[in-house]
């Protein structure tokens, strides 16, 4: 009897232990997380490490899902291969959002938005024209063309096929650049849902079930607490001047600091500030699809802008390096390069660049050889043709000269009382040649 009456106390004991643990973790129990971050731009290397980056928070945080607030025109496609690559093996369910209305998802953002688990727009939204162009927006030569439209094709069949959304759409974005409202790519099987704002969304994939690398998962979004992700200083830096337009800007200045330098040798500002911008201007190009020759034409310039202190042409090398620099500047974002109408060096950017730069060199040159032939000043040279006043009467070729508030020993041919004015003609150890007005 007394046994028993043990084993009752001990399993009243092991029930009121479990009713508590149950009710700790109802009570402490912390609502849902989901991550936000937002992508309002080209697709360059900044944009692609901070999805990386913010994928590894998400994961890290045990967050719910990733959602991307997506706009954009389009963007580097080596970039885009990134971020499909980091969504499509993504341990955290990664949401694509078109949002706000009149945003777009275009080109790479195409590519993007059919990679992601759940692809969702904003009414008012479009998504589409995906065909590939050339880096300055023109049309590329037929069998370049070919080749990176069979590319691209291939390469958003297969990431199609895996979300098993509509291929066909999805080829014709690239081949075709077809492009579709919101409703139109729900009704076609291209994105999963429409929702008006980010509370439509969160209802909406709540109970929905995704596979990601980690395997199959089931959305808790309900009453979940939203986490902004936003850019460090750093991805903030690198976008600003992963611009090929401010990239170009910082090399332009950088190049008038290093030639301002040769011109005022020891001015040191003028040197560490080009240097500086140069610098950045190469880390900026380093993230874009450079052309090797528009970059040895533009330092050609650079060579003939130097060129032109030392030697005398009359102006040919500041026009030929103005010549050099125009077209390099044309050529410096590879053509051949798919996907990329959004990253290329406005027209506008490189005549006004060009423009001042060609206005400031030959400013300086101008200063420069003006200078040469200005009358020196200072030195025995500088007294060359001043007018001075005979202090001491110049007797048997020889008497005193004030000269310049100075007094000079004076030499001359003829005899000059004092009074009488003088022109200085000649100079030769701190005696001066003078000779009658």
């Amino acid at each position: 009897m007394e046994l028993l009456n043990k084993r009752i106390l001990f399993n009243n004991l092991i029930i009121l232990i479990l009713s508590i643990s149950l009710s700790a973790s109802y009570l402490f129990a912390q609502n849902p997380t989901v991550y936000v971050i937002k992508v309002d731009g080209s697709i360059n290397p900044a944009v692609s490490d901070f999805i990386h980056q913010s994928i590894q928070e998400a994961s890290n945080k045990n967050a719910e899902c990733l959602i991307i607030q997506l706009n954009t025109p389009g963007g580097l496609l080596k970039s885009t291969r990134y971020i499909v690559s980091d969504i499509l093996t993504a341990p955290v369910p990664v949401i694509v959002y078109v949002f706000p209305g009149g945003s777009q998802s275009a080109s790479a953002g195409v590519f993007i938005t059919l990679a992601s688990h759940i692809a969702v727009m904003a009414p008012g939204t479009n998504i589409g024209a995906s065909h590939p162009v050339s880096g300055d927006g023109s049309k590329m030569d037929s069998t370049m063309s070919q080749k990176v439209t069979n590319d691209a094709a291939a390469f958003i069949r297969s990431i199609s096929e895996k979300r098993k959304r509509n291929v066909k759409w999805s080829e014709d974005a690239v081949r075709n650049s077809v492009s579709i409202t919101e409703s139109e790519a729900l009704k076609d099987s291209v994105i999963d849902l429409v929702a008006n704002d980010m509370n439509d969304l969160l209802a909406k994939i709540n109970g929905r079930e995704v596979e990601t690398s980690n395997g199959k998962k089931i959305l808790n979004t309900k009453n979940a607490t939203i986490v902004v992700y936003e850019e460090n200083w750093f991805h903030k830096i690198l976008g600003f001047i992963s611009d090929p337009n401010i990239a170009y800007i910082l090399m332009m200045l950088g190049v008038w600091g290093i030639i301002l330098e040769f011109y005022h040798p020891g001015a040191i500002l003028p040197g560490v500030v080009g240097a500086i911008c140069i610098l950045l201007g190469l880390y900026g190009l380093h993230t874009l699809p450079v052309n090797y020759a528009g970059a040895g034409l533009i330092l050609l310039a650079i060579i003939l802008f130097i060129a032109e202190i030392k030697v005398t042409s009359y102006g040919m090398l500041t026009v030929a390096g103005v010549i050099s620099m125009f077209f390099g500047s044309m050529m410096l974002i590879n053509p051949s390069s798919p996907f990329e109408e959004t990253v290329h060096i406005s027209l506008s950017v490189v005549i006004t660049s060009v423009l001042i730069i060609a206005g400031l060199f030959s400013l300086l040159a101008w200063l420069v050889l003006k200078a040469h032939k200005r009358k020196p000043m200072t030195g025995e040279s500088g007294m060359l043709g001043e007018i001075g006043e005979v202090f001491i009467d110049i007797i048997d070729g020889s008497g005193t000269v004030k000269v310049m508030g100075e007094m000079w020993n004076a030499v001359s041919s003829q005899n000059l009382t004092k009074g009488e004015k003088v022109k200085v003609v000649g100079v030769k150890d701190l005696t001066i040649t003078v000779e009658k007005i």
